[in-house]
């Protein structure tokens, strides 16, 4: 296969893909089971991670998800999430490397 051909098909897999949901809070509420930043079970985490995990389960998990946040917390993961997809850092991650520049 070509240069050319290879560079295609990586580019249409990367537009395809399915950012993660994870907004770099990584603690689990130990009575619900789920993230307190992106309201993930432990088991949906390893989901995500499945090469195999079709892009229609993570899409309907991320609805699943914004049922399961509410008031500020859904508005902090909507906003969050927002930032990772735009710029590739969710918001945590971005003020840590603001603040390691100062």
């Amino acid at each position: 296969m070509d240069y050319i051909k290879k560079e295609y098909m990586y580019n249409t897999m990367e537009q395809n893909k399915v950012t993660s949901p994870c907004i770099s809070v990584c603690k689990t509420d130990p009575v619900s089971g789920f993230c307190y930043g992106c309201g993930r079970t432990n088991e949906e985490k390893n989901i995500w991670k499945d090469e195999n995990t079709s892009n229609d389960w993570k899409i309907n998990n991320l609805e699943d998800l914004k049922q399961r946040l509410s008031d500020w917390q859904l508005k902090a993961f909507e906003e969050s999430y927002k930032s990772k997809i735009d710029t590739g850092l969710s918001l945590i991650k971005k003020k840590l490397l603001e603040k390691s520049k100062n």
